[in-house]
């Protein structure tokens, strides 16, 4: 990408203030490659010299690290008050990670310097002027974070842009306007972005905080005032409510500003990326995340559904796939003959000529939901019932369970084992298995799976992904009914299955069932394929 537009992330520095988020060297090497395959055109990689794991990043990064789309960043402050910039150890830092370009924080609001700086406003200014132009004698690109820009240009509308007018004088290329505290509007912002523009006609950027729920939304409303460098982190980590979502920023500029702003080819990494970079932060992805979210592109009533089987634009903002996402349906007591089709199809079966197939389905659907199913998370599930309806008696009966037993003992050293044994039928052939597993569950999936084994041997790749137990509203105490999910993967794909009784060990019982079975569809499916 060329210079005119600048996409900067700070994951790796200002994400990594998110709680409970602590990235290694390590980590953060990964994360930095992620981020180059999404197009962004800098990475900020952190505070070299102010701490260890970031130092040893930018040591790590100059032999370990090759970058394709971005350049690595390294950031810090202006000088120390009273200090000559050539003696300052912490600028020296900078100069030590041999990054191209160099983010620099600076104070914009008089009552942080004289309050947290301690220092004289002119001072402050000789700061950033001696820093920034020390910088970029040593062949360094400067960017300079104004931090608390929008309140300090609120109580004092001249010193901040006097704190530009030093950096740029001195040789930056970039001012960046920040929302430190998190506290602003669209609208406020794109005035004082249009006004400090206009003043000084300086190339300006924005960092947002979302402490408004407004990060994205403040960006673009800078972008459109007419900012040309924005920032953000992966997923919006960062500290308190975090920091702008990147890749929402990033959907935004490209599908509704047309702002080419990565590379073509980039765009549709945007989930892969995003649900990586999540893993390696150890936390969960937001399924309801604008354009990167599992559910951003489901519907679920029937109303949208008969829409969309029309023209999936209509309840679609976008195309999902620009994005590398996928529309999808979610089956629950609130569909209709639509949602059924769509669903199916998206399994893969055609449902087009099947009009009483899909009328039994649909009051299946609802009469199952009533009890406690959930489809719209189980579609292993779904598809089990589905089939059933059209294959009617035909559909091949792949084992029968007669009867299990589960019994739970606990040890005089503190051990506890589970242990279950199940009688099953395939065709004329009854099977008798035990087995012992660390709970009622496993041991349960390891006893069917060692009696069916003989007869569909690809059953022994599979494993329990994944068990979730939901009390359901309407009963209490022992009497409540249970509904268990079964994330069940053979390695290559996963599925999920619903089991739902007064009994939790029954209510397991009939999700793995349903995995079982489904995962034997699938290898016989493959086989003919």
């Amino acid at each position: 990408m060329d210079d005119t537009f600048h996409v900067f992330d700070t994951t790796l520095r200002d994400g990594g203030q998110r709680e409970g988020i602590s990235y290694s060297a390590t980590d953060k090497l990964a994360v930095a490659r992620l981020l180059d395959e999404v197009g962004v055109g800098f990475i900020e990689g952190g505070w070299p010299g102010a701490l260890p794991t970031d130092t040893e990043f930018f040591a790590r990064a100059v032999s370990e690290l090759e970058l394709k789309h971005a350049q690595l960043v390294a950031f810090g402050s202006t000088r120390r008050a009273n200090t000559a910039v050539q003696d300052d150890a912490q600028v020296a830092a900078l100069l030590a990670a041999r990054t191209p370009v160099v983010c620099l924080v600076a104070k914009s609001d008089v009552r942080h310097v004289t309050d947290a700086l301690r220092t004289t406003y002119e001072e402050n200014l000789a700061m950033v002027r001696d820093t920034v132009a020390y910088l970029v004698g040593e062949g360094r690109r400067v960017f300079l974070d104004c931090e608390h820009f929008f309140d300090g240009y609120s109580h004092d509308r001249d010193y901040g842009v006097r704190v530009l007018e030093a950096a740029f004088e001195a040789g930056a290329d970039v001012g960046v306007l920040c929302d430190t505290n998190g506290g602003m509007l669209p609208m406020g912002v794109g005035r004082v972005v249009s006004e400090v523009i206009a003043r000084t006609g300086f190339r300006v950027g924005m960092h947002a905080q979302d402490d408004t729920a407004c990060a994205v939304a403040n960006t673009l409303a800078a972008v459109e005032a007419g900012a040309t460098h924005v920032q953000g982190t992966a997923n919006g980590y960062g500290e308190r409510a975090g920091n702008a979502d990147l890749f929402a920023v990033i959907g935004g500029l490209v599908t509704k500003m047309n702002r080419p702003v990565v590379p073509a080819e980039c765009l549709p990494e945007l989930v892969r990326v995003s649900h990586a970079i999540a893993e390696i932060a150890n936390i969960a992805p937001d399924t309801h995340q604008p354009y990167v979210g599992a559910s951003a592109f489901a519907h679920k009533a029937g109303l949208h559904a008969s829409a969309i089987k029309v023209a999936p634009e209509l309840y679609n903002h976008m195309e999902p796939a620009a994005v590398g996402n996928d529309m999808r349906i979610l089956v629950t007591e609130m569909a209709g003959r639509a949602s059924i089709e769509l669903k199916a199809r998206e399994l893969g079966i055609d449902l087009t000529d099947q009009p009483d197939a899909v009328g039994r389905v649909v009051h299946r659907v609802k009469e199952l939901e009533a009890s406690g199913s959930s489809f719209e998370a189980a579609d292993a599930s779904f598809e089990l019932l589905v089939r059933s309806e059209l294959e009617g008696d035909e559909a091949p009966l792949f084992f029968r369970l007669e009867s299990y037993r589960v019994l739970a003992e606990s040890r005089e050293d503190g051990a506890v084992i589970s242990e279950a044994t199940v009688k099953v039928t395939v065709g004329d052939q009854r099977v008798i298995a035990t087995a012992e597993g660390n709970g009622p569950v496993s041991a349960l999936d390891r006893a069917l799976r060692q009696a069916l084994t003989t007869f569909y041997p690809s059953l022994a790749d599979l494993e329990l992904a994944d068990y979730k137990v939901r009390i359901l509203d309407g009963r209490h105490g022992t009497d409540a009914v249970t509904r268990v999910l079964i994330d069940t993967t053979d390695h290559k794909n996963e599925w999920t299955t619903v089991g739902v009784h007064e009994n939790v060990i029954e209510a397991s019982c009939r999700a793995l069932i349903d995995a079982i079975e489904y995962g034997v569809r699938r290898s016989q499916a493959v086989v003919a394929g």
